[in-house]
């Protein structure tokens, strides 16, 4: 049966004391909203409508995608009155899926059970089991067990207060019904809203059996309204991030201390020490060891690599056996290839290391493309930027790179040349032999190192200076 779904994005957050829209807010690297959509899109539908209202543009702006549409709620007047605002551009035999932009952990596999239990005609809700259910709707069953009213929080009576079973908002129905229950509700309640809930009871009253079916975890069914339920929720997400690690067999030094903000596909017999941060896509080899502190952002590394600890590596590819850091960066654009070292406080940007290349400390290289065995000494620098354009280094294989040289680029360095310590390439250097760029060195044996002058010297010295510059010059 086609599907179209309604995602609710139009609350303001007062709470979160932000000038960001509630459902822009972070959580894992994504914005609320952001996981919602992953969600909605994962299940295929014919159409995601998104309803949007305090900081509108600012959503809309977040969010170019094509297969939206959007239908803005003016007026904050409850939620069964945000729902109507989608309703009329989708067909009547759609059915419909309502989610909510600031319920990021909402499974797919728990969305997909409840649109088969409703079927093509029914209607089904997923619910929640607290231990305090305060602030949230009740679902409220008859002796036989059947679901015949939602109460909200502030229109509960005691009894009805005690019940344990809670609305998560998340339902599924047909479009026509969902569309003539919404035009007769009313709202004559607490907070004078026209509550989405109250389409319960009207499924009821036209004979349709309403299915609660209980959420298989709390926190993905939990909202966001402030910063502490933020912080929990990114606890929670950290949780089973780190627990889907554990079961496809990598090893946490510490469960309770790793970041995951994207999509992770490890190997067999990965390593990660604490504190580790994954971001974006990130795709591991097998047996790779990555040390403690390490970010890794949209990166690809190979079997038996080992990253040291504090080490960024951002859109970088690595391929087998190399060995990075501690505290390297690799940035966009970055390669290296099979057995390449990259050391301490190295960066390389739009580089490419070759294979068994070894560049180990205080070094950058910037758009070069660095052959086989090459040595890249201590402090060596790539001068690829001339205040305008980027200029590119080629370094040929085998050959050897003294410390502290400059590669002015554009400039090529031939193959099993040797370039000596503390020299600027300007010229292109031939294959083999050895090229050097010094000046003369001198030593001046009568110099002395300035001693450290009394405030009497001091005062007199600068008063020398004063009177010299005083005196008139002879035309």
């Amino acid at each position: 049966m086609p599907l179209s779904l309604v995602i609710l994005a139009a609350g303001q957050g007062k709470r979160m004391h932000s000038d960001l829209p509630k459902v822009l807010q972070p959580l894992a690297g994504r914005s609320l909203l952001g996981h919602v959509l992953a969600a909605a899109r994962a299940l295929q539908p014919d159409g995601i409508h998104v309803v949007y209202g305090h900081g509108g543009d600012q959503v809309r702006a977040a969010f170019p995608d094509a297969d939206l549409q959007w239908a803005l709620q003016a007026e904050q007047l409850g939620t069964g009155h945000a729902v109507a605002q989608a309703m009329p551009p989708i067909p009547d035999d759609h059915q419909v899926l309502v989610l909510y932009g600031d319920v990021p952990l909402i499974n797919t596999d728990t969305l997909r059970q409840l649109i088969d239990v409703a079927g093509p005609e029914g209607f089904a809700l997923l619910s929640v089991q607290l231990d305090d259910a305060t602030g949230y709707g009740r679902v409220l069953r008859d002796n036989a067990g059947n679901v015949y009213r939602i109460v909200e929080e502030k229109d509960a009576n005691r009894k009805e207060k005690t019940v344990r079973e809670a609305n998560t908002g998340v339902l599924v129905t047909q479009s026509a019904r969902l569309k003539a229950w919404l035009s007769n509700l009313k709202n004559d309640n607490a907070q004078g809203e026209y509550y989405l809930t109250d389409v319960i009871t009207l499924a009821v009253r036209d004979g349709i059996k309403v299915h609660a079916i209980p959420a298989p975890t709390v926190p993905e069914v939990l909202g966001v309204n402030d910063r502490v339920q933020l912080a929990e929720l990114e606890a929670a997400y950290r949780a089973m991030a780190a627990r889907r690690l554990l079961l496809a067999g990598v090893t946490l030094a510490d469960p309770l201390r790793i970041d995951v903000r994207g999509e992770v596909t490890a190997g067999r017999d990965v390593r990660l020490d604490v504190n580790v941060v994954l971001e974006g896509s990130v795709v591991l080899g097998d047996r790779v060891t990555v040390g403690a502190g390490a970010v890794l952002r949209n990166v690809v590394i190979g079997s038996d690599t080992l990253i040291h600890p504090y080490s960024v590596l951002d859109g970088a590819t690595v391929d087998a056996g190399c060995v990075i850091g501690p505290y390297a960066r690799l940035r966009p654009g970055s390669r290296l290839l099979a057995g390449a070292h990259v050391g301490n406080f190295v960066e390389l940007k739009s580089a490419t290391l070759g294979r068994g290349s070894k560049a180990n400390h205080l070094t950058y290289l910037g758009d070069a493309e660095i052959g086989d065995r090459v040595n890249v000494g201590a402090g060596t620098i790539t001068c690829n930027y001339d205040g305008q354009n980027k200029w590119p280094t080629m370094i040929e294989d085998d050959a050897f790179i003294g410390s502290g040289s400059m590669l002015v680029a554009p400039v090529t360095v031939g193959a099993g040349a040797t370039i000596g310590a503390g020299s600027t390439i300007t010229k292109s250097v031939p294959a083999g032999g050895l090229t050097l760029e010094r000046g003369r060195q001198q030593t001046y044996l009568a110099w002395r190192r300035p001693q450290k002058a009394t405030p009497t010297e001091r005062a007199q010295t600068i008063a020398r200076t004063q009177l010299k510059d005083e005196t008139p010059t002879a035309e």
